[in-house]
């Protein structure tokens, strides 16, 4: 991501030789909005350096599932539309049109220029059923397939590995599939062959690759130079410049990991990210000093997370929470031991829950939050990682018994265990009259499939130990910041076009208004815009 972190000695030797070449376009940010943005100005023709202030590529794409939501077809633009429209009534109309009108050529123009292959997700349903517009039986959702990083050479090693999986989404159980033979795995794994985000990060990049593209690592941007009342080059952390006549895009990702920036846009508590630490906002911050307008600066792309580990530099890293809250054998409840919610709803909805105030006492009665399962559950699936073969992993709360185990949790011993027998009484008869989970396909779509209807989602629980895991209220990236026009150039606070400044992805402010259509909802449109950024200001100089 593009900000003010020092450079180290490697990526300062890496610049001192690559960083001879001239650029008419300096992309700042490597992720996926970056990395269509160089791909579609060097397609046109410009020469395009990609600037990243990590020391490896890809930022909050590496850690994706790679999935990207855009019109099924060209015949599915009209609800499309009014689907996102009845999401969004704050968005932008113009730009919300923008990326439905363009986000299929672009994909297709990716493919044609990457060897990038996308499938649809079958039958990944949208997000917001209840909408006009919404696809039940998906089609919207597509990702990519695998790509075998030998073919980088050297540049493998640039891009961050955060658990590459060697599986495409679409062989998993979530993707509609049922895994691969354990050699074909071995030999994946020995190939150093990725699914997910990885294979979209390994394509693009390949592509750059072979159209020269620099990417410099380890070169953090500071400040943005105007010649003549327009953007046309960066300073640097370690006191050069780079020019940029053509124009500088910004693509360096959210602000979630900048405390202060959190804590005065964000609409509610958050308190896990589950986006590498680089997103500190440094991008956004480079935009607000040239003068750019905000938009939906409250709003994220949200998801209870459970914090699992660390990351290199010590800052808890967490997992999103999806498959463990909506398997048979679960349930969530409040720090006073009750259910607050629909556990299979779609986790951008759940933050609506986890941020609710109480007018009366100014805090947030549903947080902490707890993830209850009987050790059934726990032996059907992985918890955030965590193998169901292996013992419960530090992060999990064990006792013998729903009372036992509240103790343990601070909580009313009665309260969950009355809790917790309402949900089985019912749960045995496959229905949930307090919350109505497994009533939505979506509900049944992450639960366990093999059962019919709402029991899906919906089993009691019965068998112990019985296990706990604290819910964080987090996020898979902010989606507030610089408003833009339909082609991507950033604006002023009079709505005037800044000249020379682009952005693109989670440092631009959503054209969806913040609102995760579908599964993919955040990279459909970073890509979308990212092309539309590179084209625009690469055809300047045609």
């Amino acid at each position: 991501m593009g900000g003010g972190a020092a450079t180290s000695p490697a990526g300062q030797a890496e610049r001192a030789g690559a960083g001879q070449s001239a650029a008419d376009i300096l992309v700042i940010g490597s992720g996926a909005a970056g990395l269509a943005a160089a791909l579609a100005a060097a397609t046109e023709g410009a020469r395009v350096c990609v600037l990243e202030q990590a020391e490896t590529i890809g930022g909050t794409t590496a850690v994706s599932g790679g999935v990207i939501w855009a019109p099924a077809d060209p015949d599915d633009r009209a609800e499309a539309l009014a689907y996102l429209s009845s999401l969004a009534p704050r968005a932008d109309p113009d730009l919300l049109r923008t990326f439905i009108d363009e986000s299929l050529a672009v994909l297709e123009a990716l493919e044609a220029h990457s060897g990038l292959r996308l499938r649809p997700l079958a039958g990944y349903p949208d997000y917001h059923l209840d909408r006009p517009g919404a696809r039940a039986g998906g089609g919207r959702a597509r990702c990519s397939g695998l790509f075998p990083f030998a073919r980088l050479g050297a540049m493998a090693e640039r891009i961050a590995a955060h658990d590459p999986f060697p599986l495409a989404l679409a062989e998993t159980p979530l993707g509609g599939g049922s895994g691969v033979d354990a050699a074909v795995l071995a030999d994946r794994l020995a190939s150093d062959t990725r699914g997910f985000g990885q294979s979209l990060l390994g394509h693009l990049v390949a592509a750059l690759q072979a159209r020269g593209v620099e990417i410099a690592t380890g070169c953090a941007v500071t400040g943005l130079l105007v010649e003549h009342g327009r953007v046309a080059g960066v300073a640097l952390a370690d006191g050069g410049k780079r020019s940029a006549p053509l124009g500088v895009i910004l693509a360096t990702g959210g602000f979630e990991w900048n405390p202060a920036m959190a804590a005065a846009f964000l609409r509610g508590p958050m308190t896990a990210p589950a986006s590498p630490p680089a997103a500190t906002g440094d991008g956004l911050v480079l935009a607000m000093r040239a003068g750019a307008a905000l938009g939906h600066m409250t709003e994220a792309w949200w998801c209870p997370v459970i914090v699992n580990g660390r990351w290199p530099d010590g800052s808890p890293r967490a997992a999103p929470v999806l498959i463990e809250r909506t398997m048979p054998g679960t349930l969530m409840v409040n720090r006073h031991g009750r259910r607050f919610v629909n556990e299979a709803i779609s986790y951008d909805r759940m933050a609506g829950a986890l941020h609710v105030r109480d007018p009366a006492t100014h805090d947030h009665p549903n947080l902490p939050c707890w993830l209850i399962l009987d050790e059934a559950a726990r032996q059907r699936m992985p918890v955030a990682g965590a193998s169901p073969a292996a013992p419960p992993p530090p992060f999990m709360v064990s006792a013998d018994g729903p009372g036992a185990l509240a103790a343990a949790l601070g909580i009313d011993p009665a309260a969950l265990e009355a809790t917790i027998a309402r949900f089985n009484t019912h749960a045995r008869r496959g229905e949930d009259p307090d919350f109505h989970r497994g009533a939505s396909p979506y509900d049944r779509f992450y639960g366990d499939r093999s059962r019919e209807g709402a029991r899906a989602t919906l089993g009691p629980l019965e068998t112990p130990p019985f296990h706990a895991v604290r819910l964080e209220p987090g996020l898979l990236g902010t989606c507030g910041g610089a408003r833009t026009d339909t082609s991507a150039r950033v604006l002023d606070h009079g709505g005037g076009i800044i000249p020379g400044l682009y952005a693109a992805g989670n440092v631009m402010a959503s054209p969806t208004g913040g609102v995760y259509a579908g599964a993919g909802g955040t990279l459909g449109p970073a890509l979308t815009f990212g092309w539309i950024a590179g084209r625009h200001a690469a055809r300047r100089g045609n």
